[in-house]
């Protein structure tokens, strides 16, 4: 997809000039120095052409293909770039999807530990209640929605380093670095609370959409499958606790594992 010179912006104009510019001076360069040492025996009116077709002809030549070159270079970048982000994006809710936001939790715990050999946060896996009876009663483009409507309550309850996934189907979760136990706490509430007040209106009649949320919290250094058994497991307990509710719970250790229980159905 061809790039709109219009649509640059100030810093690409820049670097388009900066590569063309910088370029052809190069090539300008090379070329007096070849013409030189050719005709520096020459006569000095030969010599003095050839300085000047030297110079001319990469200003003819090299600059509009270092233009032409930037800028197809610009475009392999973006396509590159939506490459990257279709591959690790849900198409349908625009947030990571599963096998890109593993990876990235990873990173982060695998950085963390690597700094100060220690890791804190928690992971929460929030789960639609209900789910198929709302792809079963409404239609599946209304499902899709719902889930829209879902990513969308979330989005607003998250910090500016936590990371939101879809693992699948109704299923997603949500990484909260660096969080304290009362704060992702605070955090899994308001997601749930938000979800239930969402404008669910599926062929124009209202609807309450609610979701239920197991969370690990961690304090120590964990794999992003350790922690995520843990919290499918809590998750799994608030759904058989009558869904529309948060359960968290401390990973277990040798010692005691510490738990805590939040939300109450409303």
């Amino acid at each position: 997809m061809p790039v709109s010179l219009k649509k640059l912006s100030p810093s690409a104009w820049l670097q388009l000039a900066g590569w063309t510019v910088f370029g052809t001076l190069g090539c300008i360069a090379v070329s007096l120095a070849v013409t030189y040492a050719v005709f520096r025996n020459a006569s000095a009116e030969v010599l003095h052409l050839g300085l000047i077709e030297a110079t001319v002809l990469p200003i003819l030549l090299a600059g509009p293909l270092f233009f032409y070159l930037t800028l197809k270079l610009r475009e392999l970048a973006i396509v590159n770039h939506k490459l990257v982000v279709a591959a690790s994006t849900d198409a349908l809710t625009a947030c990571l999807n599963r096998g890109a936001f593993s990876t990235r939790v990873e990173n982060v715990l695998a950085g963390e530990i690597a700094r100060r050999k220690r890791a804190i946060g928690a992971l929460l896996v929030i789960d639609a209640d209900h789910f198929k009876s709302v792809n079963d009663r409404f239609g599946h483009a209304e499902g899709d929605e719902a889930l829209r409507l879902i990513v969308a309550a979330i989005q607003p309850c998250l910090r500016g380093d936590d990371m939101l996934g879809r693992l699948g189907g109704e299923e997603f979760a949500v990484f909260l670095p660096g969080v304290t136990p009362v704060n992702a706490a605070d955090i899994a509430e308001r997601i749930r609370r938000s979800v239930a007040d969402a404008p669910f209106r599926p062929g124009g009649n209202s609807h309450v959409l609610t979701v239920s949320v197991g969370g690990a919290l961690f304090d120590r250094p964990v794999v992003f499958e350790e922690l995520f058994r843990v919290a499918d497991l809590h998750l799994y307990e608030a759904k058989g606790a009558g869904r529309n509710r948060v359960e968290l719970a401390a990973m277990p250790s040798e010692m005691t594992p510490s738990w805590y229980h939040s939300g109450l159905p409303n």
